[in-house]
Order: C-alpha cells, then sequence, then structure tokens
C-alpha cells in the first residue's frame, strides 16, 4: 500500500476534512477520495494536530529514571517510605544502587552520614529531584575515591572531608563507575510517542562522543522515532550524523554561578562557532549575571534562556528587548508549587514560571517538561499553564495563567524556533501527526492523560 487518508479528522479546532499523506508530508487537505492501494484511518472527527515538541528535556537520564529507586514525592513523602523503598531495591549487575527524586522535605538534609542510616550494603548515589545533586553513601564514596577528587562540584566540610555530596559533577560521576553501556532509549522513544510527542530537544549539557552517539544510534535504528536537537553537543566536537544541533547550553548554576569574564567569554565562543546559546537559569541572580554578560558579548538571534524559574516584572521587558526566548516547564508549579510557596519570599511568588506576562511582551515562549526532573506528560504541563494549581490546591501566579490554545501552541513549535510560529496540519508540512479522541475543545477544556489516540512521524504510524 502507498500514501495514507485520514478521514474525517478536526483541522485548527473546528473545520472537519480529509487529510492525504504521501512521502512522509501532507499532500493534500480538503474532501478527498481513497486512491487505489492508499491505506484509510477513520478519525471520526477527533482533533488532528501537529506533533507536539518537548523543548527541554533529558533523554539518557529519562531512561536511567525508569530503573532508578524512586526516593521522593509522589512515591516517597517521608522518612518510613524512603526506608522501605531503599529496603526493597535491588542493586545493578555492579552491585551500585541508584536512587532519584530525593528532596529535604522526605527525610531532611541528605548526606553520606545520613544515607548510610538508610543503605549501607552496598555503594549508592541519590540524585536529587533538581538534577544537580548527587549523595554518595561511604562506600560509594570509597569506590569512586571521593577523598582524592579536585572537582570543583566535591562538597566538603571545614576540615576538608567531603560530605558526600556532589555539585553538577554528572561527567566526572560517570567516569569513576564501573562502565555501562547507555540505557535504552526504546522505552522513552514509545513513551514520548503515547503523549503525541514527535520531536524533542535533549536539554543535557556538554554531551560527551558516547552519549551523542547512542541518542544518533537509537535514532538510526528506530528505537528512538522522535526528531532529536541537541544542545549539549561540545562547541569543538563533531556533530553526531542523525539528530539537529542547537544552540550551545550554557550551566549558570545556583550552587555556583560562573565568573562573569569567563560567561562573557563563553557566549562569545558559542557565537563564533555559529551557535546561539541556551542558559540555564532558575535564579533571579543567574538571569541578571546572564543579562549582564550577553551585553558585553552581544545577543544572536535564537539566544534562549531555559527554565527562567524566576524572573521579576523589571525584566520581562529587558528579556522582550534582546529578542531572547523562554522555554519554561509551568509543570513543575503542579508538582512541587507548594514547596515554592512556602519556601520563597512572598514577593517573590509572582515572578515563578512566569507565562502570560512574557508571551504579552513579545518574548517567544515555549513549554517544556524538563523531564525527568518534571512531568513529562505534555498535557499536564498545559494544564498547569492554564490553571497554575499547586498540589494542595493554590494557585501560584494567576496573572501567569495562559489561555488553553495558546498553551498548546508553545508546544507546537519546531525545535529550532522554540516560541516561533506554531505548525499546522497544512499541504507540504511533515507528517507528524497526532490524532486525539476527542474534538480540541473538548481536549483543551480538560487537558488530561489518555487524549492521544494515534501518532505518525514523517508519515509513519507509531
Amino acid at each position: 500500500m502507498t500514501g495514507l487518508l485520514l478521514r474525517d479528522a478536526e483541522l485548527d479546532g473546528g473545520v472537519r476534512a480529509d487529510v492525504r499523506v504521501r512521502d512522509g508530508r501532507i499532500a493534500e487537505v480538503g474532501a478527498l477520495r481513497r486512491r487505489p492501494g492508499e491505506a484509510e484511518h477513520d478519525c471520526r472527527g477527533g482533533a488532528l494536530l501537529p506533533g507536539l515538541c518537548d523543548h527541554h528535556l533529558h533523554l539518557h537520564a529519562l531512561a536511567a529514571w525508569r530503573r532508578s529507586v524512586r526516593c521522593g514525592p509522589p512515591e516517597v513523602t517521608g522518612r518510613a517510605g524512603l526506608a522501605a523503598a531503599l529496603a526493597a531495591a535491588r542493586p545493578d549487575e555492579h552491585g551500585w544502587l541508584r536512587g532519584v527524586g530525593y528532596v529535604e522535605t522526605v527525610a531532611g538534609d541528605l548526606d553520606a552520614a545520613a544515607l548510610d542510616r538508610w543503605y549501607a550494603r552496598g555503594p549508592a548515589r541519590v540524585q536529587h529531584r533538581s538534577g544537580a545533586l548527587w549523595t554518595l553513601n561511604t562506600p560509594a564514596m570509597d569506590a569512586v575515591g571521593l577523598a582524592s577528587a579536585d572537582h570543583p562540584g566535591v562538597e566538603r566540610d571545614g576540615h576538608g572531608a567531603p560530605t558526600g555530596r556532589l555539585w553538577r559533577a554528572d561527567g566526572w560521576l560517570r567516569s569513576r563507575l564501573p562502565p555501562a553501556a547507555p540505557p535504552d532509549l526504546a522505552p522513552v522513544g514509545t513513551a514520548l510517542a503515547r503523549l503525541g510527542i514527535t520531536a524533542v530537544t535533549d536539554a543535557t549539557p556538554d554531551l560527551d562522543a558516547g552519549s551523542a552517539g547512542a541518542i544518533a544510534a537509537a535514532l538510526r535504528g528506530g528505537a528512538l522515532p522522535q526528531r532529536v536537537h541537541l544542545l549539549g553537543v561540545p562547541l569543538d566536537g563533531p556533530a553526531p550524523e542523525g539528530p539537529s544541533v542547537g544552540p550551545y547550553k550554557i550551566v549558570l548554576a545556583d550552587s555556583g554561578l560562573p565568573a562573569f569574564d569567563a560567561l562573557a567569554d563563553l557566549i562569545r565562543a558559542a557565537h563564533a562557532a555559529g551557535r546561539a546559546i541556551a542558559a540555564h537559569c532558575v535564579t533571579r541572580e543567574a538571569l541578571v549575571l546572564l543579562l549582564a554578560a550577553l551585553d558585553v558579548a552581544g545577543v544572536r538571534p535564537g539566544d534562549r534562556i531555559e527554565h527562567a524559574a524566576l524572573v521579576p516584572a523589571e525584566l520581562v521587558p529587558v528579556l522582550a528587548g534582546r529578542g531572547l526566548r523562554v522555554v519554561t516547564q509551568p509543570g513543575f508549579l503542579a508538582h512541587r508549587g507548594d514547596d515554592y510557596l512556602r519556601d520563597l519570599p512572598t514577593r517573590d511568588h509572582p515572578d515563578l514560571y512566569r507565562c502570560a506576562s512574557l508571551a504579552a511582551a513579545g518574548v517567544p515562549l515555549a513549554l517544556s517538561s524538563d523531564a525527568p526532573y518534571g512531568p513529562l506528560d505534555p498535557w499536564a504541563v498545559i494544564a498547569a499553564a492554564v490553571h497554575r494549581r499547586t498540589p494542595a490546591g493554590r494557585v501560584a501566579g494567576p496573572d501567569e495563567r495562559l489561555a488553553p490554545a495558546r498553551a498548546l501552541d508553545a508546544y507546537l513549535a519546531p525545535p529550532g524556533d522554540p516560541g516561533g510560529p506554531p505548525a499546522r496540519v497544512r499541504p507540504g508540512a511533515a507528517a507528524d501527526l497526532v490524532l486525539l479522541h476527542v474534538p480540541l475543545a473538548v481536549a483543551l477544556a480538560g487537558p488530561e492523560p489518555g487524549l492521544v489516540r494515534s501518532v505518525w512521524i514523517g508519515g509513519r504510524a507509531r
């Protein structure tokens, strides 16, 4: 059979039409007759959308998360739950235990001594839910030689002894773990497709050749059917064949901001290499530092801010004036908004994960998950952008709520143009398509899991 005819699809939230797909692209839209040899799919009036793009996630971390022990909410919320989870956990083939999602509300600050009390029968490492911090127990510290480590992310006590806490040292830690193949990305590709995600931007910084090559291999082999855009390809390294290369990821870590001159030089280097930058900013201080560095280094079209977790009102027009894009994650409000409202000063609450004010100021705005550190489901993120409700039902920043259609559009721009014009189902466009069970108005009235009925990527069913 050649070609595909999608019958009776709802387009643009109202028009009912047929859509013909040929050679991976949309060939025709209208009242169409089936051609000989053409497959046919009855959409039954469900909304047919362009495929969604998650503009910021971490593919290998998502795959590893699936085989890790949950150490934080919602699965684990207190000491008893943490003890039970670690007691029941099975280490990997090398005897190591990997935990994820820990947060201080579970059992307080976690260091090696605390983790030893929960798990000491072998080496263990537990990642904070932010993704920025690993805590190692004493057997793990001994195994990786933490006492003699010179990485700046190694936290030490007043006597110079390591506490077991490692800040933003993923690459260093990985190099000292027992050798292991990259995690299988096929389950991730399947999960993404079920949610209607046909393209992703992997925002992992400083991808080594092995990690980038594994993503490229998953694309070539079909394990990962999505189109993939990479931010972490080094400036001086070859681009892997298959994924597209995006802006250069720069992390302005809240655990230790870069020196001003070094940051400005790095921005210049990225721009000189023909790449925009994608700057991780989750604090006000990081945002101010970035803007000052851009004033010196200059702005390149495509420069973007990742997260923008706290944006003071007076900086909104500054972002617009610089032509900067924002890729943000309001899903965090639905996931942990009560913690933000408890821990941040009241004056900062309106600045949390701004959406509406950025869009109104003309800042190109894209939504994303930051999965596995935030909720992966785009429909949950869309609902969070619309309602901004915390788990306890409070509204975090009511003036920042987006209209449902606007929130959906923030998932519909292509990976290379986050916040740009949303894709539409039109002749000539790539046949990356998502069919919903219901019309668009019904879906947007209550975005929820299970809306997606069928997905095509390049005209192929997934």
